[in-house]
């Protein structure tokens, strides 16, 4: 007897012809995903360990963000957003952001020297690439940036940042001074339109700085929508999680008899684990939006079998070589992403294919991540792209070319491989597409030629 589980009740049961409960089914899948993702514990252990790089970062982090604004002239308006940011902790964040601010003032005198300029630039490098990983690792991208991409994008980080911060900033502000509020002082209603405004500026600062994350950071291309919908999930979490932070924080006095001085930095690194978390957490809707097809497994390392990767790779190149030849190579083609949504597999899966098949110059990924043939049609072999699916990594070949192997063994595997030779019979992509074609126009003829026997005369 089969048994039903909640996971086999969203994913497995068949569609429902009645067209709202199917509907609520697949939306039903997303909050079911997150929630097992929380659970396994990869998400927290990411989370916390970004604690560790901000308290170390955060202080080098503003003193940057100071410097920029200082030059516009915008400088103090980075406190009341650092405020913002430590509103949660109750009556604590006024002496927080107060000695943060010290802090900051004091590392803009000068005294550092050139060690401690990089160790300052070193440490909030650091932090923003641990984000990236963390990210990557959401994305299922094993391929970091390169370090001069790298840099480059972190300075453009650290500078353009705090400027559109202010920028977003002073457009509320000026929204709010163009509008006539004391004409409008004799209706209520004008009261909760206020307050209403005031009350979604952080909300409204956190989507945007979340979007803007989650569609660059990441070392893939993200579909703005999808970043936009992770954003405005986390966001709302943010300010929900905001309010009940602060009941806990005003709570906390109360047990000070028993944490002392030290309840304050269990209340920062709380905070600070709680919003690492939800930031990831809005990634990760991110990608399954974006990846359904990631939906059941998440972050589960699956392995497909050697014949699934066989198929998957002729797939690929098929699907390749007619982008390539409908468009002729000029901003056309597929990229793994729509692969994987093509094939209604993970891409998880199919990105170790793709990977050797790039590897061993079967394709070729252009700058866009469009996948592209790397030489002519007529000079890649269907058996080239078996042999890259079935070595892997130049690096694991390398690695188990020295196995001490049954001598009887490796005959009987040669013997394999010289019949799957033999049935390629050295055929290269090009034949294969060419008699794809034909068989479809033969097709096309027999059924146009059964319609006429089956029309009657007139």
């Amino acid at each position: 007897m089969r048994r039903f589980t909640l996971d086999t009740l969203l994913f497995d049961f068949p569609r429902d012809s009645r067209r709202p409960l199917d509907w609520l089914r697949r939306l039903l899948r997303y909050p079911y995903a997150l929630v097992r993702d929380l659970l396994r514990g990869d998400l927290n252990l990411r989370a916390t360990g970004l604690v560790f790089s901000t308290l170390l970062s955060i202080i080098p982090l503003i003193a940057f963000s100071f410097a920029v604004l200082k030059g516009l002239g915008f400088h103090r308006d980075l406190e009341p957003l650092l405020y913002e940011f430590f509103r949660p902790l109750g009556k604590q964040a006024t002496g927080l952001t107060a000695q943060v601010m010290g802090f900051v003032e004091r590392t803009q005198g000068g005294v550092l020297g050139s060690l401690g300029l990089a160790l300052l630039v070193w440490t909030v490098t650091g932090t923003v690439q641990k984000i990236e990983e963390a990210l990557n690792w959401i994305w299922r991208v094993e391929r970091p940036r390169s370090l001069a991409r790298r840099l480059s994008d972190y300075f453009g980080i650290i500078v353009l940042g705090p400027v559109l911060l202010v920028t977003l900033l002073g457009l509320f502000s000026a929204i709010d001074n163009a509008l006539p509020w004391q004409a409008w002082a004799h209706s209520s209603w004008t009261v909760v339109l206020h307050h209403g405004l005031v009350a979604a500026e952080p909300f409204v600062v956190v989507t945007a700085v979340l979007t803007a994350v989650y569609q660059w950071l990441p070392n893939t291309r993200i579909r703005w929508r999808h970043a936009l919908v992770g954003a405005l999930l986390a966001g709302a979490a943010w300010s929900a999680c905001g309010t009940a932070f602060a009941r806990l924080a005003a709570y906390s006095t109360q047990m000070l008899a028993i944490y002392a001085g030290f309840a304050l930095v269990l209340l920062v690194l709380g905070w600070l684990w709680l919003n690492w978390l939800i930031l990831l957490l809005g990634a990760q809707l991110s990608f399954y939006l974006q990846h359904p097809s990631d939906l059941r497994h998440g972050n589960l390392e699956l392995r497909p079998t050697a014949r699934l990767q066989e198929r998957l790779a002729l797939s690929t190149l098929w699907l390749v070589a007619e982008a390539f030849l409908q468009g002729r190579g000029k901003g056309r083609g597929w990229r793994a992403m729509d692969l994987a949504e093509r094939f209604d597999v993970p891409g998880s899966v199919l990105a170790p294919v793709i990977d050797a098949l790039v590897e061993h110059q079967i394709i070729v990924a252009t700058d866009d991540d469009r996948l592209l043939p790397a030489r002519d049609l007529g000079q890649l072999r269907l058996q080239d792209a078996l042999t890259a699916v079935r070595l892997g990594r130049q690096e694991d070949e390398r690695l188990l070319h020295k196995a001490h192997t049954l001598p009887a063994a490796d005959r009987f595997a040669d013997a394999v491989e010289e019949a799957v030779e033999r049935a390629l019979d050295q055929r290269t992509l090009r034949e294969l597409l060419e008699l794809s074609r034909a068989e479809e126009v033969a097709g096309d003829a027999a059924g146009d030629s059964a319609d006429a026997a089956a029309t009657p005369p007139r």
